[in-house]
């Protein structure tokens, strides 16, 4: 059997603190709009967009609670001056990780603690406007909004993950990669026809 939290307006309850997918938190965006602020005052701003991508991007969906971001750039020659920005904000590039265009960002441990960007986790990714990842992101994320079936079933599969991966963060990203897999291909496809050019007719 899966358990689905039905905490109160915290979305927690005594037994949910331990799970790894927690109820959609309306703070999550208010979190995402605060590291965005700070992003946007240290990053060139002219070309590039800031994106709250992932689980927690998709209002009333269940999620870990780690904010998604990727930084989208149109000219191949804002890479240098992004990775600068972010560098001064205390990250480091962690490459590619096997995802061809999306480039990884993580903080640094330092002594001197950022009241925003260390106080909220959350994953930086950086994307050139091309970038197929970038798409898969924004077409899965747009699709999960506007589409209330397909969220709930996602929630569902995404607790009978956690629960078969004993609520462990490493096991449940292996078995999410599986599990997953068809779900998201079908609503990537979905995503593809629904936004599709109708046919002109002669």
């Amino acid at each position: 059997m899966v358990i689905i939290p039905t905490g109160g307006r915290s979305g927690r309850s005594a037994n949910t603190d331990k799970m790894l997918i927690q109820k959609y938190q309306e703070h999550w965006e208010n979190d995402f709009d605060k590291i965005k602020e700070v992003l946007s005052e240290h990053i060139f701003q002219n070309g590039i967009q800031i994106e709250h991508i992932g689980s927690t991007s998709i209002k009333n969906l269940s999620a870990k609670p780690i904010i998604d971001i990727d930084i989208a750039y149109n000219n191949p020659g804002l890479f240098e001056e992004i990775k600068t920005g972010l560098e001064k904000l205390g990250y480091y590039h962690n490459g590619n990780q096997g995802i061809e265009g999306r480039e990884v960002f993580k903080r640094e441990k330092k002594k001197d603690i950022h009241l925003v960007l260390d106080s909220i986790s959350h994953h930086l990714y950086v994307c050139h406007i091309t970038c197929e990842e970038l798409h898969r992101h924004l077409n899965f994320r747009n699709y999960l909004r506007n589409h209330e079936k397909a969220r709930k079933e996602y929630e569902k599969l995404k607790y009978e993950i956690a629960e078969k991966a004993n609520q462990d963060k490493k096991e449940y990203a292996k078995l999410k990669e599986i599990m997953a897999k068809d779900f998201v291909a079908s609503i990537l496809n979905k995503s593809k026809e629904k936004n599709k050019p109708n046919a002109v007719s002669g």
